[in-house]
């Protein structure tokens, strides 16, 4: 057990409280249950424990060493070296939520800049800076637009092509709600927001509609209409999106969107066994008392400089239980941070050219598959980004357990969550993925086909 202090230092901390000993600190502790007997292994050397981690640590696949085609909400893309240099400088690694801006202007600066980026790629008014990841990113999306009704709309609609784990969290949100009602969802029956049966399920008892964008299935759907049609109704519409397809395009904010949330992970967010990642979380500026999380602004101080605040929330709403409307995750500081140096060092023409290279890349692949003997890719008249889903002659479990014999680690399986899309798999193509990397992909599934 590592100790920080020295005798001395904890003999003069016991002296200031008045106290001979650090276990008359524990007497209001029964004896009996001061110090238990733990069943634990013997102590080891720090050689000895580096080597077991490192041992336990080897015998998880990583895209280090495998070629990656499974996304599904996270995905493997190429980080510029300078993004993790200058993220473990000490004043941001260990910077702690801002509350005092007269000492933490760095970091209120670096947030401030998060958020003019991430309005700037939506299209949207506002952002804040502290959701944990998409899931609850898109949770706080139904929980503004029921607070902004005052609980007076009770229905909170997802569209079927949301990312099922996005709308777990969602329903596990709701739960706490009186009288709330989550639907969309939970029906077998299409997966089209332009549906008859979608549709039927807004009225004016609607708080807010949440659609994917591209969908979970990697479809591009134009929602100009339902977004109106949503209006037309009172309610809120939110777009749960894939911030690098937003380098080519349309963004949220042209489409009349309320809310945009997304998981910032692709925005130079390692993989990391799943997290930490980054909510991101913007709306329009009429909705910004309603708004969960950190929001700093822009001032001046009183000598004229530029300077920056946390605004438009106290910090006792940040403690105020089930009242509070607040979300806040420090250590979503550093990965905003992260997706801040990114986009910066991309440039806005560097971005693009990473979407369009995610577009091409998967729109060969899906050629490549759609050619193979029993593939076909499904969708095929609609437009997709960088993620399709393949119909395959064998139950996709069995053939991504071919393509690891090959290094490979194959798409999504889409049965596990939509039971209907039985032999379906979701591919996704980053710009990492190479032609050689693709072709060995082809190569793979149809030996698997030939077997």
């Amino acid at each position: 057990m590592f100790t920080p202090h020295t005798p001395q230092e904890i003999e003069d901390m016991l002296n200031a409280i008045g106290v001979g000993s650090i276990e008359e600190l524990f007497v209001k502790v029964p004896e009996k249950h001061r110090f238990p007997e733990l069943n634990l292994p013997e102590p080891l050397t720090e050689m000895e424990i580096a080597a077991e981690l490192k041992e336990i640590a080897s015998a998880n696949a990583s895209t280090d060493e495998f070629i990656s085609f499974l996304g599904a909400g996270a995905y493997d893309h190429y980080i510029p070296a300078a993004v993790d240099m200058l993220l473990r400088r000490g004043e941001f690694y260990t910077a702690y939520t801002p509350y005092q801006p007269e000492i933490s202007q760095g970091t209120l600066q670096a947030i401030f800049e998060f958020q003019s980026l991430m309005s700037e790629l939506t299209g949207m008014d506002v952002s804040n800076a502290s959701h944990y990841d998409g899931a609850t990113a898109a949770a706080e999306a139904a929980n503004l637009a029921y607070h902004f009704f005052r609980g007076k709309r009770k229905k909170v609609i997802l569209s079927r092509a949301v990312n099922p784990q996005y709308r777990q969290t969602i329903r596990t949100y709701m739960q706490g709600l009186e009288e709330v009602e989550v639907l969309g969802d939970n029906t077998d029956k299409g997966k089209d927001v332009y549906s008859e049966e979608f549709l039927s399920l807004i009225d004016n008892d609607t708080a807010i509609v949440i659609v994917q964008y591209p969908d979970f299935f990697g479809r591009v759907i134009d929602y100009t209409k339902l977004v109106n049609i949503v209006h037309e109704q009172g309610a809120l519409i939110a777009f749960v999106f894939n911030p690098t397809a937003l380098g080519l395009l349309k963004p949220p904010g042209e489409f009349g969107a309320d809310i945009a949330v997304g998981d910032g992970q692709p925005l130079g967010i390692p993989l990391s066994y799943g997290g930490p990642y980054l909510g991101i979380f913007t709306t329009k500026e009429k909705y910004v008392r309603k708004l969960a999380g950190r929001l700093v602004g822009e001032t001046v101080d009183e000598s004229a400089n530029r300077a920056y605040v946390l605004t438009l929330t106290a910090r006792e709403q940040h403690i105020r239980r089930e009242k509070s409307t607040s979300n806040i995750c420090t250590n979503q500081g550093l990965m905003a941070l992260a997706a801040t140096i990114y986009l910066s060092l991309l440039g806005k023409n560097g971005f693009k050219q990473v979407a369009n290279l995610c577009y091409q890349k998967a729109h060969y692949a899906a050629e490549k598959i759609s050619a193979l003997d029993g593939y076909e890719v499904v969708f095929k008249d609609t437009p997709f980004f960088h993620e399709f889903v393949v119909q395959t002659p064998k139950p996709v479990g069995q053939i991504n357990l071919h393509l690891q014999n090959h290094w490979i680690l194959g798409g999504f399986n889409l049965s596990e969550d939509y039971p209907e899309m039985e032999n379906q798999m979701l591919v996704a193509v980053t710009e990492k993925i190479t032609k050689e990397d693709i072709d060995e992909f082809v190569e793979a599934l149809q030996e698997d086909t030939n077997d």
